[in-house]
């Protein structure tokens, strides 16, 4: 989405709050309604001027927004309902400071979900000590194969990482077979490296073991409310897809590590 999808969704926001804060709205006729609408849009309007004084727009006029607004999270994102007028709004909140809301109310939710994982229920992949990353992922997902391929360049630059693996099994038909088969293999890594290389050998191995912890996984991807892979949590900040850009900015604050010999 568009910084002016945004910055309009703000605006709209700022709207709605105008008018929820106008109760004598709700009583007034058609013509005194949009008497009275008008002249909170223009308070609004002064108020944005200052306390935003930087923001530059062309327009301003009420929302369609009505009453309070309400806020939830959905698949890792912050989203914004107005009952009232039956509004869902996918936006970005930011207060006076320009401090983005939304994004700590995200980071802050995410935090939470992060601290109740069992990490004994993932694949762990990489060297102890490295900078640990969350990782829910999907055997047949192209963006998790290009982001395995990336941390083994980065691995190989020295800057590995020590992967905590949940396996997402509900979108591709064979994902959960093929996580599985990676959970039985004696050598868990290897198995894992062949299947995100696309070298999977059939018949695909089956255990009881495996076939738990893989329904565990599945349990685990639900409560989070992860929706699309590859999605990573990095110091219990929530990346969506293979952000490659935000993965090496990450990156860089951590210490990198001797490459292997």
């Amino acid at each position: 989405m568009t910084a002016a999808f945004y910055k309009t969704s703000a605006l709209a926001l700022l709207a709605g709050a105008a008018l929820a804060s106008s109760p004598s709205l709700a009583i007034a006729g058609p013509t005194d309604e949009a008497r009275l609408l008008a002249a909170a849009a223009t308070e609004a309007e002064a108020k944005l001027h200052q306390s935003f004084a930087n923001l530059q727009f062309e327009d301003f006029t009420a929302a369609p927004v009505h009453g309070p607004i309400f806020q939830a999270s959905a698949g890792g994102r912050i989203l914004y309902y107005a009952p009232e007028s039956d509004h869902l709004l996918f936006a970005t909140i930011y207060d006076k400071n320009g401090v983005n809301l939304t994004a700590l109310s995200q980071d802050a939710a995410a935090r939470a979900k992060v601290e109740g994982l069992d990490p004994n229920q993932a694949l762990v992949i990489g060297p102890p000590g490295a900078p640990t990353v969350i990782e829910f992922t999907d055997p047949d997902c192209p963006y998790c194969r290009a982001l395995d391929r990336f941390w083994a360049a980065k691995a190989a630059e020295g800057k590995p990482v020590r992967r905590q693996i949940y396996f997402v099994s509900g979108i591709h038909p064979e994902a959960a077979s093929k996580a599985e088969h990676i959970l039985c293999a004696n050598d868990q890594a290897a198995a894992f490296a062949q299947a995100y290389g696309g070298e999977t050998k059939k018949p695909l191995t089956r255990c009881k073991e495996g076939e738990a912890r893989v329904a565990v996984n599945a349990a685990t991807v639900k409560a989070m409310g992860i929706s699309g892979t590859p999605t990573l949590f990095l110091d219990g900040k929530l990346i969506s897809g293979f952000q490659q850009a935000e993965i090496e900015a990450w990156l860089a604050t951590k210490r990198p590590t001797k490459p292997p010999s």
